[in-house]
Parts: structure tokens; sequence; C-alpha cells
């Protein structure tokens, strides 16, 4: 989890009463709402509403999201080009799941339209990787600014509303966990405190702004998802009405430009970009990196057999030395089963390289991986043969 954060007005202890500034309505109490992880085992925050959280006027069911599979009768290789997705829906409504199990959802989000109201993912964690945009991600805790290559880390039950900014156009690559999303515990000191040496720190990890709370008597919609379930849920008070908070748990960026790569003689194993870890898979930054200093070092990556895990690359920036024909916004999936590696040629044209500028986004999956149909739209059926020689 990120560190501990206080934002606001707050009192002196837990649980006691925390009377608000003069100008507010209410009873003159805050509200305490406790926010956890693993019921009350882990991370926690604690906000200070003017409201009660929980007046509910209206709830009603807002339907299913669908998720059809493709139906894939051999084992492959997959390579999905999905920059030429046309631009759909909201930051939310907008996204397009291409691979899933039952530990994950990577989706693609190219909005066309603002956020219509207010969303909360009640079985998942989030993770927003801003390929390209800027803008403000709000919600209780206040605002958080992000920029392209931010992950947007929120936690699950965080109701958000994404404002975007209408010069640049959001591009998302879309993490759904159904377990929680942590910090590699091998990054950690026994003290709970990033270690020295490795690939990012505190510093590098940026918590929301203070904000004014919203103090307005007004029905506010808000969707939640639960799995494929959607219920929208009608508040009698804007939910963002909180005075102060502190906590561990909380919507947090991190930069993929901010990960510090780890370099060898020769090469490095993909652990070593590990970035974030969640029951059932990794998620790992390929960044900009010197290369291998070894004067016979092969530069790309060896040829390699998963055989306990789905390996999916998102391709963010740069040239990627080890692929040929991959684009921005490609994907590809090298499934459990079969053999992997640098594309003929590559090996040869790395030889003088000192430095790769490529940035890009790994996620390994324990479990299988299947395509959706709109993955299926987007594969490249010729992409298993790209390894003959040309």
């Amino acid at each position: 989890m990120p560190p501990y954060l206080r934002l606001g007005s707050v009192p002196r202890k837990r649980h006691i009463a925390h009377r608000h500034e003069p100008g507010f309505g209410g009873e003159g109490i805050a509200y305490e709402e406790v926010i956890t992880v693993a019921g009350f085992g882990r991370a926690y925050s604690i906000a200070y509403h003017l409201k009660p959280p929980t007046r509910v006027r209206k709830v009603e069911p807002a339907g299913t999201i669908p998720l059809e599979l493709a139906d894939e009768p051999a084992l492959r290789h997959h390579h999905l080009r999905s920059w030429g997705l046309d631009p759909s829906g909201d930051p939310v409504t907008g996204r397009v799941p291409l691979l899933v199990n039952a530990d994950l959802t990577l989706a693609r989000c190219r909005p066309a339209n603002r956020q219509a109201e207010l969303y909360r993912n009640a079985g998942a964690d989030e993770v927003l990787f801003v390929h390209q945009g800027r803008g403000t991600l709000h919600t209780m805790f206040g605002p958080l600014p992000f920029r392209p290559f931010d992950y947007v880390v929120i936690p699950r039950c965080t109701t958000y509303m994404v404002e975007t900014d209408p010069v640049e156009p959001l591009d998302l690559l879309v993490i759904e966990s159904t377990g929680h999303l942590t910090i590699p515990p091998r990054y950690l000191s026994l003290d709970g405190q990033l270690r020295l040496g490795a690939p990012y720190g505190e510093r590098d990890l940026h918590g929301p702004r203070l904000g004014d709370p919203i103090d307005r008597e007004e029905e506010t919609t808000v969707l939640i998802k639960d799995g494929r379930r959607l219920t929208r849920y009608t508040l009698a008070h804007h939910p963002f009405d909180v005075i102060g908070w502190d906590g561990m748990l909380y919507p947090y960026t991190f930069n993929a430009d901010d990960f510090e790569p780890i370099t060898g003689t020769v090469h490095q194993p993909p652990p070593v970009q590990q970035t974030f870890e969640a029951p059932g898979f990794v998620v790992c930054t390929f960044a900009p990196r010197m290369l291998d200093t070894h004067p016979e070092a092969i530069k790309v990556p060896y040829a390699h057999s998963n055989v306990e895990a789905d390996e999916v690359l998102y391709y963010v920036r740069g040239r990627f030395g080890s692929r040929r024909g991959v684009e921005e916004g490609s994907l590809t999936l090298h499934p459990r089963g079969i053999p992997h590696g640098p594309h003929p040629g590559t090996i040869v044209a790395s030889r003088d390289q000192t430095r790769t500028d490529e940035l890009a986004v790994m996620v390994d999956t324990a479990q299988s991986l299947s395509l959706t149909r709109q993955a299926a739209g987007l594969d490249d059926p010729k992409y298993p043969f790209s390894w003959l020689e040309s």
C-alpha cells in the first residue's frame, strides 16, 4: 500500500466526536467512515463526512456488462492491434474488454465523451494506465491529477469521476483486479518503507491533493459495478463531502518514467521490472534503460517457454528491440505451453546499441487468459508465423 497520508481536518483520536466548522449543515459532528482491506486486517483509511454516507433515496438495477469470449480452437500467440479502436462511450462505459480470466480483466478505453455519472467498482481494484491525455481523478479523498504514462491506482469501492483535458484525448489501458493490488513485498523493509535499491520510492507515489468538500443536498447518482452486474444508487447528498481523512488506502499515481530499471552485464529476467502485484498476476514496467554491458552480451530477451504463466505486453512508446511489426497500442499475448523470443534479425541489430527507448507494460498471469470477441476482431492471424526467417 502507499504511505500514510493525512489531509484536511481529522480529530485527535479515532472514533471520537469530530465537530466541523460553523457554516456547514447537519448536526455539527462529522460522520466517520472507515474504509478497510481484508476485513479489518490490512490497510485502511478513515474519512469524515458532513452528512452520513448511507443516505440512499433509490436503488435500481442498471443491467449487466456483456462479456462474450472468442472461440479459440488452438493454442497460439496473438497480436492485437488496438490503436485503431474507434473512440466510444466515456472513461467507464467506453471500456473494451480484450483479455480475461478469474483474476483480472484487461481492457482498452478511448472515450469519446466526458464521464456521465459517478462510478464505483465494488468488486475490483483498478489501474488506469494513461497512454495519452491529462486530467483529474475526483474522489472523496480529493482531486488527483494524472498525466501521460501514469498508473492511476484506484482501490475498490472508491467512488470517482474522471475529468479529462478536452484538448488531449484520453487513451487508457485498464486493469481490473479481483484481488487487492499491492506494492511487491520484496521491495519493502520490515518497517514498511520502500527499500533503498527498489525501482521506485515513496517520493514517486503521488496521492490526492486537499480539496474543498462538496456540500450539496441534491440527488446524486452513482453507478456501481460488482462483477458484471450494474446498479444505480441515488444518494440524497453528494458523496464528496469529506472535510478530512487519513490512512494508507487511497487512490494514487505512479509514472512509468519514474521507474528505475535494474540492469546488468547480461540480460536480466522480467521480475526485475515488476511494479505491482495482485493474487494471480503481476504488472511490470519495461522502461528506457541502459542495455547489457558484457562485450558478448545478447541485448534482447532470450527465447523462453512460459510453463506457468501467460504473458501480455502492451506497447506504449519507442522501438521495442525484440519485436518486429508491433506498434503503439499493440498487445501481444504469449500463452503458456509454447516458447517465444526475439524476432529474427533483432539479436544482430541490437549488438551495437547501448540504450533502449522502449516503454511497455507487461502483465503476467498465473491462470490462462481468454480472448473476448472484440479482441478476436483486432488479432493478426499471421503473428504466430512471424518468427520464420523473412
